[in-house]
């Protein structure tokens, strides 16, 4: 029998199978699914994988899993996803700044930013699944993902998902809260089965807006009523967004140790620029399959309540201020995978996680106890950088190694310099430095984050900016889907309130006119 999948709040009683998990997006009640049992690879295994492309890594890895998936269509799905629309054929190759500090470059697919790695291949996924329950008997409707985004994740859902057949994508962005490259990635999306919405507010009330609307039973038998329909999630909720981010921690250790940076079966520490869970969850997954990491470092940016949470075991943000930051797909404070790594901390106690997840949407803070907080601070180290830091660190990075980084991977280099200890240390670089000019030009120059630009700089557009600091740092290379933005048409406008009635009845036009 396949893998089977289980619900952190224990609302679903009965296991559902990988493929179940994937199109459901959430389980019912609003828990996120988990596998009920983890496989295991060798350190021989693990290494072995470097000697193989990475989608047949990928691939080895899935199977590990045995999902409800034939290998073979496996094999076919992971060569899709990883194949010519990377610009490297490394897919996420590493650098390495000393011989003791490496950098994973997240970010060389089609959107440059590390969202890539899994939404081009949960797309695959989630149409191959479809048709699997189709044929099973278990599905007769099709699927509207709605997505809400800080910035990556919705481009790199709408590249993923474009045209794919019988999915239509919405997906909801903080207005005001993402980069100008953000935005026009977002706003010129191709594709006729995809629509954006720009929300008044932050992230968090995008977030909490969309969750509201995937809890909302009328809600969903109205849309599969009318429109046979069904709501899925295309963010890191979705295990199927989630697992392809373990491959590549347990792929990263394997060219470290290819490339002789660390001897086989040495451990190494990773350092993750953090706002939902999502990415280093998938680093501590990938150590309990085998692959040797000893610290996970949780890096925060002036949004702190991460670092907080894991230096006191309170997560609370009943008085905490949202503060938007250079760093702004980091601009969150409700963290939703926290919720599978506190499942797997606590003995996988759902009915505690189901009380911790209500005590935060009444109470707008948990607590937990002091036996999950110290399994949680065994493995997670954790710190957080100011918006000034971080620009300056930019700057630093570039002027030693000639290496430039995004504001995110600079709040990961500052953090993981401060807890790092003797091990080899791999970074996690999240996106391209060119999705944030803006800021890559305030740090490189020396201004703070709330300095106005010069005005001859600040009269270009996002990418005319980008092509001046690729001359200025003699580096041309920009991403290709990032340099012809100013080129294409804004196809999306609309700005919305935050309300679940609001965002409702969007999706309803949207499904009208799909």
């Amino acid at each position: 029998m396949s893998n089977l999948y289980l619900d952190t709040r224990g609302y679903c009683t009965e296991p559902v199978s990988f493929t179940e998990a994937v199109v459901k997006g959430l389980a019912d009640g609003g828990g996120l699914f988990v596998p009920q049992n983890l496989p295991s690879l060798t350190l021989e295994e693990i290494v072995a994988l470097a000697d193989k492309p990475y989608a047949q890594r990928a691939a080895e890895i899935y199977k590990r899993f045995d999902i409800d998936i034939p290998d073979e269509t496996i094999d076919a799905l992971m060569d899709d996803a990883y194949g010519a629309q990377f610009d490297s054929e490394d897919i996420c190759p590493i650098t390495s700044l000393d011989e003791n500090t490496h950098i994973m470059e997240l970010w060389h697919g089609p959107t440059a930013a590390f969202k890539d790695m899994a939404l081009q291949c949960l797309p695959r996924f989630f149409s191959a699944s479809t048709k699997l329950l189709i044929e099973r008997g278990k599905l007769d409707h099709q699927f509207m993902i709605l997505v809400a985004t800080s910035g990556d994740t919705g481009k790199a859902a709408l590249e993923g998902f474009c045209d794919v057949d019988g999915v239509s994508i919405g997906v909801m962005y903080p207005d005001g809260g993402v980069s100008d490259i953000q935005y026009k990635q977002m706003a010129t999306q191709r594709g006729k089965n995809a629509r954006v919405w720009a929300v008044k507010g932050n992230f968090d009330d995008c977030q909490s807006g969309v969750k509201a609307v995937f809890s909302d039973e009328k809600f969903a038998a109205k849309l599969l009523a009318d429109h046979k329909l069904a709501l899925s999630s295309a963010n890191s909720i979705n295990w199927g967004r989630l697992l392809p981010q373990v491959v590549y921690y347990i792929s990263g250790y394997a060219k470290l140790v290819v490339k002789g940076a660390v001897k086989a079966g040495d451990p190494i520490d990773v350092c993750v620029p953090t706002g939902n869970f999502g990415n280093i969850l998938a680093a501590w997954y990938a150590k309990q399959m085998g692959t040797p990491i000893e610290n996970l470092i949780c890096a925060s940016n002036t949004n702190r309540v991460l670092t907080d949470f894991i230096e006191t075991g309170t997560y609370d943000i009943s008085d905490r201020e949202f503060v938007l930051t250079p760093s702004p797909s980091m601009d969150i404070l409700i963290s939703s995978n926290l919720e599978r790594q506190l499942f797997e901390l606590s003995g996988r106690n759902a009915q505690a996680v189901a009380q911790w997840q209500a005590d935060l949407k009444d109470k707008r803070c948990f607590t937990v106890d002091a036996e999950t907080l110290a399994r949680v601070q065994e493995t997670f180290k954790a710190g957080s950088t100011d918006d000034e830091a971080c620009l300056a660190t930019i700057k630093e990075v570039f002027d030693q190694f000639n290496y430039l980084l995004d504001p995110h991977t600079a709040v990961a280099y500052r953090v993981a310099n401060e807890q790092r200890g003797a091990n080899p240390l791999l970074i996690a670089s999240t996106a391209h430095w060119a999705k944030f000019g803006e800021n890559v030009y305030r740090g490189l120059h020396g201004l703070a984050a709330k300095d106005a630009l010069p005005e001859d700089i600040a009269a270009l557009s996002g990418c005319e900016l980008n092509r001046f600091i690729a001359k200025e740092i003699n580096n041309p290379y920009i991403p290709k889907g990032l340099d012809e933005l100013d080129e294409l048409p804004i196809r999306f406008t609309e700005v919305i309130d935050s309300s679940i009635e609001t965002m409702e009845e969007c999706a309803l036009d949207f499904a009208r006119a799909i």
